[in-house]
């Protein structure tokens, strides 16, 4: 009696905590706090037009912040930041730094009066009224657009990419202006890539024959000479000349050969009667043997009527005699280091036909007919890869085929020679070699003196500038004779030439020439003169015009044997 049951007690002890729960509860909610409707500004009606205004506002100051982030990001795109992430809606996400309200209807409510804040937050301004907001509204769109106009690309496309709310529609021949991509452009046809333009645009292209290139050249045209026959008592003419010029190059892997030829034809139209042919060929072989050797064989053979300045005068003939000529050499070269040796041996067989005679009959020239056997030694030292010295050692036997001639003189001849020069090798600017020495060639007939002088030899290309090509040619040669009580002579002959490429179709040249010959045993002399220029205009790289004026003139103190000739030659070249 004295206690409750313990039961009873538990029930009176939840009862209790329930109560003071409740009585908690009652406590928090009767707590003094603003009205929601405040932070939020629900208050009152709210109009459509306000709606709209803030959205139109809001995407301006979008489409601004957006201009700002991309001028920023072109300036400093290589050092700037990771930019901070930004979502599609204004609101999504809270910033961690509370910033401050923009005065939307839908900026998010903020805590006020936080109990557990350090600083009490303050409340923030009320919305002013619609007509003070609308007008506020137009101010800022007004200083917004001007910002814009002053800043703006001028260019249609720019506008585009930097106005996405209000983009115009791109031009028609927008696309056109576009840059194309290189790896779409159309690709050349496989033969057109990396083509070269040719060095020379008219030359032959030439007939493949077997493993040569050949290259011929077809001339034909009319002369009209002042001294049809160069001879003392010329007379002129008109001539029909047909000239056919040959090159055959091998296209060996190794070794090489180049044959070169050239036939020449006359025949008088009209005016004093000639009719004459000439002709040469030459073929030269390079052969690479062991041990750094190399061989070089060369072969022509040249048939011509004799010249007129000859030193055999014949009289009474109706024309000059034809000579013909077979020559060949073998040259075997060996580099040991700087050193550079060769030896060369040659033969050149010389062939006089008969003289026809104006009274009628021939004269036969069997006695004149001779052969010349001859060794060459050269030894040179390479400076530089542009200059080599050398130094030669000539000897060689002259052989006629009658060891005794028709006036009763033993002709034949022993050669000596010695000669010092220097190759030159400075690739398409100079290339050549020249040489200066002394000659003598002592007959077996002790009744004649022997042949002796002076040698010069040279043989240089130059070319100052492209398109322009100098030639600087000279040679010594010992002449022999028939004629009683005498030796011969030594003649000395230089031609200088020179071709210019005015224009790829309009190639110019040009030629002088110069002859001493000297005769032993007397104080006789010639001087040969001479002087050309041509044009060769090509129509296209099969066919050309061809047009040329040349004069000679040999003066002597020997009496019958001064002449002077001039002529001109227009015609034709064919090439295929």
């Amino acid at each position: 009696m004295s206690g409750a049951p313990p039961e009873k007690k538990r029930r009176r002890y939840g009862k209790a905590v329930c109560a003071l729960l409740l009585a908690t509860s009652v406590f928090a909610l009767l707590r003094p706090a603003q009205p929601y409707a405040q932070v939020t500004e629900l208050r009152g009606e709210i109009s459509e037009s306000a709606i709209l205004d803030d959205q139109q506002r809001k995407t301006r100051q979008l489409s601004i912040a957006q201009d700002q982030t991309a001028q920023a990001g072109a300036t400093t795109q290589s050092t700037a930041p990771t930019p901070t992430y930004q979502p599609a809606s204004p609101g999504a996400v809270r910033d961690d730094d509370a910033a401050p309200a923009t005065g939307s209807i839908f900026d998010p409510p903020e805590a006020t009066n936080d109990p557990f804040a350090d600083a009490p937050v303050p409340v923030p301004p009320r919305r002013p009224s619609s007509t003070t907001q609308g007008a506020a509204d137009q101010d800022e769109a007004a200083e917004t657009q001007a910002a814009t106009a002053t800043t703006a690309p001028t260019d249609d496309e720019d506008t585009a990419e930097t106005d996405p709310i209000n983009s115009r529609a791109v031009t028609i021949d927008s696309a056109d202006r576009q840059q194309l991509d290189a790896g779409a452009e159309r690709a050349e046809a496989i033969e057109g890539r990396d083509r070269r333009a040719e060095d020379d645009p008219f030359a032959a292209t030439g007939i493949k024959l077997g493993s040569f290139v050949i290259r011929p050249t077809l001339e034909q045209g009319l002369t009209a000479s002042s001294n049809a026959d160069s001879s003392t008592e010329g007379k002129p003419a008109l001539l029909s000349e047909t000239a056919l010029r040959f090159n055959a190059v091998s296209d060996w892997r190794e070794n090489s050969a180049v044959i070169d030829g050239y036939g020449i034809f006359l025949k008088t139209i009209s005016g004093d009667e000639v009719q004459e042919a000439r002709g040469r060929v030459d073929g030269t072989l390079n052969v690479d043997l062991d041990n750094d050797l190399r061989a070089i064989a060369r072969l022509g053979y040249e048939a011509a009527p004799e010249s007129a300045s000859s030193p055999v005068v014949i009289e009474g003939t109706v024309e000059q005699p034809v000579r013909q000529t077979i020559d060949g050499s073998l040259a075997v070269e060996k580099d040991a280091g700087k050193m550079r040796f060769a030896l060369t041996g040659a033969v050149e067989h010389d062939i006089y036909g008969d003289a026809k005679l104006s009274t009628g009959g021939t004269l036969s020239q069997k006695d004149r007919d001779s052969t010349l056997y001859s060794a060459i030694l050269r030894t040179g030292y390479e400076i530089s890869p542009a200059i080599t010295p050398f130094t030669e050692v000539e000897i060689g036997r002259r052989v006629y085929d009658l060891r005794v001639d028709s006036n009763g003189f033993e002709r034949s001849s022993t050669r000596l020679g010695v000669r010092a020069g220097a190759e030159l090798d400075l690739g398409e600017k100079l290339a050549g070699e020249f040489s200066a020495g002394w000659l003598r060639e002592a007959i077996d007939d002790d009744r004649l003196p022997a042949i002796s002088g002076a040698t010069v030899n040279a043989d240089l290309r130059w070319s100052p500038e492209r398109g322009t090509t100098i030639g600087l040619t000279g040679e010594t040669i010992v002449e022999g004779t028939t004629t009683a009580d005498e030796s011969g002579d030594i003649l000395y002959s230089g031609l200088l030439t020179g071709e210019r490429e005015i224009r790829a179709n309009l190639i110019g040249n040009a030629a002088l020439g110069v002859g001493w010959r000297d005769y032993v045993g007397s104080d006789g002399h010639d001087l040969i003169l001479s002087a050309e220029a041509g044009l060769t205009w090509w129509l296209n790289r099969y066919a050309g015009l061809t047009t040329r004026a040349r004069t000679e003139k040999q003066t002597s103190n020997i009496e019958g044997r001064d002449y002077t000739a001039h002529s001109i030659f227009v015609g034709v070249t064919l090439q295929p």
